[in-house]
Order: structure tokens, then C-alpha cells, then sequence
């Protein structure tokens, strides 16, 4: 980033704060909700450096562990990412072990369709979506694989997560608007309900820009996926509104303003260095925008709750947005996180 996004650090780190207090107030399971939430503390201990949170995290983590796991499933490998920081942070080889478990449930057991794309599993692996390719899956599968390839120096990991970016633009990435549909029924051979989701694009975005900075750009996969991301954030950034934050159907001004999706794109938008004008003024206005919605308890507002492919453009539309949910506590502290880090590296 060539220019430092305009805010109150002090206020900034207080914001982040209480948004991790009120996340370990929630009593969550272990399961994707969680795996977002505990992400997002991690980007937030990566960036103040606040002790405090990694030691909530450990708790948190070994009283689960020693409580009992669920089954695996591709949603649920998603805690997978709190293993790996909670391994690189404090050097215990029992974090490593059970990441490991989950990479490898995902090489050789998760099923599959097509060229390999991972089919969306929740819960205890119950297979109610066959061959379907939900976007979500690339935070809670692809990106892990990656981050477990870049640190273990495992080429499998690595390749296996690139197959999954890969094989998700193919079947959801539109060609002509260039953002990312929902999902893709490989049995019908259709995106479903086919509706431009704000967190589904989020997901992708943010995963896209964080991958990036893990691949080698001599390899073709680096072109490939910053060239769907480029094209993306260029489409998305057409669809900001003026509260700066993006609508839960993007290609609908009158559908309601979603946080999780709009903190996702914006991480995604800072991530990438939000180096030109156009970009920058975007996440200026999507921090300044975001920043409302944070209660005095640290509560994230405006959040819409578990979103399966629903039938229609209207059941996107009603979709609940009052409660707390892990995901937009998550991906908010992941947004303001990365604006904390990017404005000290760009000021040191």
C-alpha cells in the first residue's frame, strides 16, 4: 500500500479489542462458525501482538480437545487454521498433529467431483449437497491446504488446495460479470439459484489475496488467480454503495447491506495493497462504513446468518441479519486486523 488508510489506531486496536472479548463470550461449537471467528482472532493477535488473545485461543482450543472432536467434514476442517497459527505461535507439536489430521482428511478422504473439486460437506461429513461446489469451501479447505503447504514445505498440500481455486473459478466464477456465484450442481450442471452472493465473493476474494502472497509468481497458478481476483475486486468495487459496503445480492441496490461479506471484500481490497486510487478510496470508505457497525460490546451488526444456495433471489433477500455470528465476527477482525498491520508497515 502506497498510502495509509486514514484512521485513530488507538481507537482501531480498541475496536479490535472488543470485538475479541465479545467473540469468546459466544459459546461455539467446533465447526466452521468457530473455525472464521478464531481466524480472525488469530489476524488480530498477529497484529497487536496482544497476548491475552493467543492464551483465549490455547483455552479454548485444549479444553475442546480434551472435551472430544466431531467428524471430519470440509466445513468443520476450517478450525484447521487456528492449528496451524496456535503451532507457528508456541511450537506444539499437538496443534501440528491434529492440523495435519484434517489436511490429510481432506487429500484422501473428503469426497470429490470432476477434476477433483472438493464437494461441500457439513456437519459429520453427511453428504446432503452431492457433487455440489459451494464458494465457501475456499476459505474452509483450500486456503488451509495452502497454509499447510507453505509451512510444512508439503508440495501435496500445496497443489491440492491451488486444484480447488482453480476448479471453483471454473464452475463459479462468471464470465461476464466476473464475480462468483454461490455454488455449482455438478449433477444438473447449473449454478442453482445462481445469485452473486456478497459473503460467498468475499470468501473468494479475501482467500484469492491471501493466497497470492504464498505462491510463486514463476508459477502459472499465481497469473491464474490473480487475474480472476483483479477482474473481480474491479467488478465489486462498481457495486460498493455509498455507506461503503456491499448489498447481500451485490447486483441489488435494494437488497439490505451484508457486513460479513462487505468486511471480507474489503480485507481482500487492503490485502492486495489497495494501491491505486480507485482501490484505495474503496476500502477508505468501507473501513469508515464498517466501523459503524460495531456495537459498544464488540458485537459485529448486520450479519446475515447461515446462508445455504437458497432456492431464490427472495429467500437471500429475508435471510435473518440480527443475531451475533461467528463468520462476521471473524472476517471483521480479519478487515480491521489487516488495515492495523498494512498502516505500520506503511509508516515504519
Amino acid at each position: 500500500m502506497l498510502k495509509s488508510l486514514v484512521y485513530d489506531e488507538k481507537e482501531l486496536i480498541q475496536v479490535i479489542d472488543r470485538i475479541v472479548e465479545r467473540t469468546f463470550e459466544m459459546d461455539h461449537t467446533w465447526d466452521w462458525p468457530a473455525g472464521v471467528a478464531f481466524y480472525g482472532v488469530c489476524t488480530a493477535y498477529k497484529a497487536t501482538k496482544n497476548e491475552k488473545y493467543l492464551l483465549q485461543l490455547k483455552e479454548w482450543v485444549d479444553e475442546y480437545i480434551e472435551y472430544g472432536l466431531p467428524p471430519m467434514s470440509v466445513n468443520i476442517v476450517s478450525m484447521g487454521h487456528t492449528l496451524l497459527t496456535l503451532y507457528e505461535e508456541t511450537g506444539e507439536e499437538k496443534y501440528l498433529d491434529l492440523a495435519i489430521k484434517k489436511a490429510d482428511y481432506l487429500i484422501h478422504d473428503a469426497p470429490r467431483f470432476a477434476e477433483g473439486v472438493l464437494q461441500h460437506t457439513v456437519g459429520g461429513g453427511v453428504s446432503v449437497f452431492p457433487e455440489q461446489a459451494w464458494i465457501d469451501t475456499l476459505f474452509m479447505a483450500g486456503y488451509f491446504l495452502i497454509r499447510m503447504g507453505e509451512s510444512l514445505d508439503n508440495p501435496e498440500y500445496t497443489n491440492d488446495g491451488l486444484r480447488q481455486f482453480h476448479g471453483h473459478e471454473k464452475y463459479l466464477q462468471d464470465q461476464k460479470t466476473n464475480l462468483y456465484y454461490h455454488g455449482w450442481d455438478n449433477l444438473q450442471g447449473n449454478n442453482m439459484s445462481s445469485i452473486f452472493w456478497a459473503r460467498g465473493n468475499a470468501w473468494a476474494a479475501y482467500t484469492m489475496a491471501a493466497v497470492l502472497g504464498k505462491i510463486d509468481v514463476k508459477e502459472p497458478s499465481f497469473m491464474e488467480i490473480n487475474g480472476s481476483i483483479r477482474d473481480q475486486l474491479s467488478a465489486l468495487i462498481q457495486l460498493q454503495s455509498e455507506n461503503g459496503l456491499w448489498h447481500t445480492i451485490l447486483t441489488e441496490p435494494e437488497s439490505y447491506e451484508e457486513t460479513s461479506g462487505s468486511a471480507g471484500i474489503a480485507a481482500a481490497l487492503v490485502l492486495r495493497g489497495a494501491n491505486t486510487p480507485k482501490t484505495f478510496k474503496a476500502a477508505q470508505k468501507a473501513l469508515d462504513g464498517l466501523l459503524k457497525k460495531v456495537d459498544e460490546r464488540g458485537t459485529v451488526l448486520d450479519v446475515s446468518t447461515g446462508t445455504a444456495v437458497m432456492n431464490s433471489a427472495e429467500g437471500y433477500r429475508t435471510t435473518s441479519k440480527k443475531r451475533i455470528e461467528g463468520w462476521g465476527q471473524g472476517l471483521a477482525l480479519a478487515f480491521f486486523s489487516h488495515v492495523l498491520r498494512q498502516g505500520k508497515q506503511t509508516n515504519a
